[in-house]
Parts: C-alpha cells; sequence; structure tokens
C-alpha cells in the first residue's frame, strides 16, 4: 500500500452554494469549514489546499439558539493597548446580517 499525497496541480475546486435560511449557525459553519479544508475529499492532504469554493446565500435568515442574539459578543483587538472592541451579535446583525459568523 501507498499513501496518496495530493499536489496543487493536480486537485480541483468545486463551487458549492449554501443556503442558510432556517439553519443554525453553528451547525453550517462547521459544515462549511470542512467543505472550505478539503476534509470531505479522499485526497485531503493537510498541506495542500484541496477545499472547495463556497457562495452563501441568506445569510441574514440564520437561525441562532438560546439567548445568543443578545449574549454573543465578538471580539477584536488592534495590538495596540487598550485596543480590544467588542460588538454584540444583535448589533452585528442589524448593521450587516452577512458577517455574523
Amino acid at each position: 500500500m501507498k499513501t496518496y499525497n495530493a499536489r496543487n496541480e493536480t486537485t480541483t475546486h468545486d463551487w458549492y452554494l449554501v443556503d442558510a435560511a432556517d439553519k443554525t449557525l453553528g451547525r453550517l459553519a462547521s459544515e462549511i469549514a470542512t467543505r472550505l479544508r478539503g476534509k470531505h475529499k479522499p485526497i485531503y492532504t493537510p498541506h495542500v489546499d484541496t477545499g472547495d469554493y463556497i457562495v452563501v446565500i441568506n445569510a441574514g435568515k440564520v437561525k441562532v439558539t438560546g439567548n445568543k442574539r443578545k449574549d454573543k459578543i465578538y471580539y477584536s483587538h488592534s495590538g495596540y493597548p487598550g485596543g480590544i472592541k467588542e460588538i454584540t451579535f444583535e448589533k452585528a446583525y442589524s448593521e450587516n446580517p452577512g458577517t455574523c459568523n
């Protein structure tokens, strides 16, 4: 038996259209992450980009469970002292529904 190692020249990237309407945010994100890395393919090789291209539609209709709309907080840091910023899911979702993931 030999181990197969994929190469950049031999890999193919497919396009997938994902409809996010009425799907749970976390489950959808993990499904998309698997496809982006290429772990669903039998030729998966960690050091080679074997993933596919993903287009998400209806991102504004994604479901979140529990109190995550009010309680979930996204943090970003500029790298400077005191440069931490936070925004709640509810505010980020109201400004741009496609960026909440």
